[in-house]
């Protein structure tokens, strides 16, 4: 066939059907061709075999005709139009009616400057193919003109030479259709040549336009030709000759009219007519079924008889008969037709009293009804008593319907009938379990309640719902860090790293690494543990220092050097950790001498690592204290430098705490968001 484009919107769904007839494969094949022509929907076809074999092939024979219709489309739009704008859209179906008219105007555009039509473009196979087709059908059309065809030869059709056979006795028999000697193959007419040069694949007339369909009319590829077939069905009534021309289906000829036994089928154009095969004669009329019903002449005419007579209807017909004695009800003429006589009604008492005993009076009678019915004198039947209501509330402890001749009680929802048949007992529902947790029967109803963590459905009233304790209003409150919803019930989580989860089974706690020995601190750094995390902290004592303890830096001698006595006596290191957004003035750190004396000047300044101003100080009778001067809320690390300035008894001491200051974050708290559970 023709250049086939893949269609990618094709999804396969794996359906199984149960009970379908088996078909051969070209039968799947035929049907899904049949569908394709039809604009289905390829990927949901109905099942027409247990085989999923057929299956795939119904789909995969549906697409190909889909995909050749789409290609053609394209084809003939860059042949008429010479453009593929009106193509823009994000549809896997104009994707491939676009890339069919987008590689034909390059197949045209290949023959205009005079390429040849297998260029090497590294196209892809089916624009190659699409491409190559309108070159090639191009050049055709400037050489000569195409000839009126509708079917082409068949590949079984002989050469007229006749010396096929030694030609292919030449070609020592590898070809696939014929051969004209010197080990050259060829195809038949409507097949072309495939590249190993034996093997013949057919043309796809309608893919390169070379078909001679008429407007209105599709054009279907065959093997080896094609066929023209009309857009627009002929309608109900007529049927789609070879021809492609509509004639009128005898629906009376061929059987599939629905005239019954006793009418004649008669064929009209487009449809057909019933009529009836026997003819009534006079007195009689025919109604839709055929049948002959008699014409009541006395009364359809006006008149049929003289005065002082009267019309009797027959059957086809009528007489004319003399008024006689009228009798009254209850009565009728004797045989002499001179006097009234009493009827005997009871003679028949299943017409006049049905089920019932019958009493004959003058003229009339009475009916001895049964218990339950009652007679009525005006209609002379017995009629049903209505037991609920003449004693309502007397019979039936619920309900009372009323029955021919009785009645009969029932419940309401939540009773059942005791033995009695009138009175109501409680109906145990919790029996038929229609709770899906807990059930109380209660009197005459139930109710359904559900175990702790859950909460029963508003809509049915018998579900029980998991309650979503971390959706609650006070849910983000129930964890610390991270709540987890579960069946009837939550759990709280920490951080990975540096917290776990306190006894409590809801607050975040932080992991003392420090203490835990999981810290990664070298042999000569110290471990501080903060927030979350650990640090890793070591210090240098300067030089003219000697280091005392693991914290302390003490001041060697200075034999009597000015600038050695102006160096702080003792430089001490202090760690700190809070978190962050802690209040403003809050005292953090605080610095004096070991022991006050009267007259003792003290100041206390922060020498380094303020920058922010986030901190200052302020003297105190023992002292000097460091506070929070600005809000800190972000995290961040500070390492400051306080100098104490001690005047006592005229001699000035100055000493150095170095302060680093560790400020983390506020303890973590994600939100609870239910579509990551």
């Amino acid at each position: 066939m023709g250049p086939r484009v893949v269609l990618l919107c094709s999804l396969f769904g794996v359906l199984l059907g149960q009970g379908i007839e088996q078909m051969s494969i070209e039968g799947c094949c035929k049907d899904g061709q049949s569908r394709g022509n039809n604009n289905e929907d390829c990927a949901a076809l109905p099942l027409i075999s247990e085989s999923t074999t057929c299956r795939i092939v119904q789909e995969q024979c549906c697409v190909t005709v889909l995909e050749d219709n789409m290609c053609t489309t394209g084809i003939n739009m860059a042949k008429d139009q010479g453009a593929c704008d009106s193509l823009f859209t994000n549809t896997c179906e104009k994707k491939t009616t676009k890339m069919c008219c987008d590689c034909c105007l390059l197949g045209k555009a290949t023959l205009e400057k005079g390429l040849p039509c297998d260029h090497t473009l590294s196209v892809g196979y089916q624009c190659g193919l699409v491409s190559r087709a309108c070159c090639v059908h191009g050049a055709a059309d400037n050489q000569t003109t195409p000839t009126q065809k509708t079917e082409l030869p068949n590949k079984d059709d002989t050469h007229e030479n006749g010396d096929n056979s030694v030609l292919s006795d030449q070609c020592e028999g590898k070809c696939a259709h014929s051969c004209v000697g010197n080990h050259t193959c060829t195809c038949f007419q409507g097949y072309k040549l495939k590249p190993d040069g034996k093997s013949c694949e057919d043309i796809n007339e309608c893919l390169l336009g070379a078909s001679n369909c008429r407007g209105g009319e599709r054009c279907i590829n065959t093997e080896g030709s094609f066929r023209c077939q009309r857009e627009v069905s002929c309608g109900t009534g007529y049927e789609l000759t070879d021809d492609n021309n509509c004639k009128d289906i005898d629906e009376c000829e061929t059987g599939i009219h629905n005239c019954g036994p006793e009418f004649e089928c008669q064929n009209t154009q487009g449809s057909f007519r019933c009529s009836p095969k026997v003819k009534c004669g006079g007195g009689f009329i025919q109604d839709a079924l055929g049948t002959c019903i008699d014409i009541n002449e006395c009364v359809s005419q006006t008149g049929p008889c003289h005065h002082g007579q009267i019309c009797i209807n027959t059957v086809g017909s009528y007489i004319c008969q003399r008024n006689s004695v009228n009798c009254g009800r209850g009565y009728h003429l004797n045989e002499e037709g001179n006097r009234c006589v009493d009827i005997d009604e009871c003679k028949d008492p299943d017409k006049v009293c049905t089920g019932h005993g019958c009493v004959n009076l003058i003229g009339s009678y009475r009916c001895e009804c049964e218990a339950g019915y009652v007679f009525n004198s005006i209609s002379r039947i017995c009629e049903d008593i209505n037991e609920c209501r003449h004693y309502p509330g007397r019979l039936c402890a619920h309900k009372c319907e009323n029955a021919l001749g009785s009645y009969k009680c029932s419940c309401t929802t939540g009773f059942k009938l005791s033995v009695d048949g009138r009175n109501c007992d409680d109906l145990n529902e919790c029996d038929s379990k229609p709770c899906s947790q807990e059930c109380a029967n209660v009197y005459g109803s139930y109710q359904c309640y559900c175990r702790r963590g859950y909460q029963l459905s508003d809509i049915d009233g018998l579900t029980c719902e998991d309650i979503d304790e971390c959706a609650l209003p006070t849910g983000g409150h129930i964890c610390s860090y991270r709540c987890h919803n579960t069946p009837g019930s939550f759990h709280c989580s920490c951080p990975v790293e540096g917290y776990t989860l306190s006894p409590n089974g809801r607050s975040c706690q932080d992991v003392d690494e420090c203490v835990t020995g999981t810290h990664t601190c070298l042999v000569d750094q110290s471990c501080f543990n903060v927030q979350g995390e650990f640090k890793c902290l070591s210090f240098v004592c300067p030089a003219n220092y000697r280091r005392v303890g693991e914290t302390r830096c003490e001041r060697l001698l200075c034999n009597e050097s000015d600038e050695c006595l102006t160096m702080p006596l003792r430089i001490t290191h202090y760690y700190l950790t809070f978190p962050t957004n802690i209040p403003v003035f809050t005292n953090i750190f605080r610095m004096g001498p070991s022991q006050t004396v009267a007259g003792d000047d003290i100041q206390i300044v922060i020498t380094a690592g303020n920058e922010g101003r986030f901190f200052k100080t302020e003297q105190v009778p023992s002292g000097g204290v460091m506070s929070v001067a600005k809000l800190i809320n972000n995290q961040q690390d500070f390492d400051l430098s306080l100098e104490l300035r001690l005047r006592r008894y005229g001699t000035l001491s100055t000493y150095m705490a170095k302060v680093q200051v560790f400020v983390t974050q506020e303890e973590p708290r994600v939100p609870y968001n239910p579509l990551l559970e």
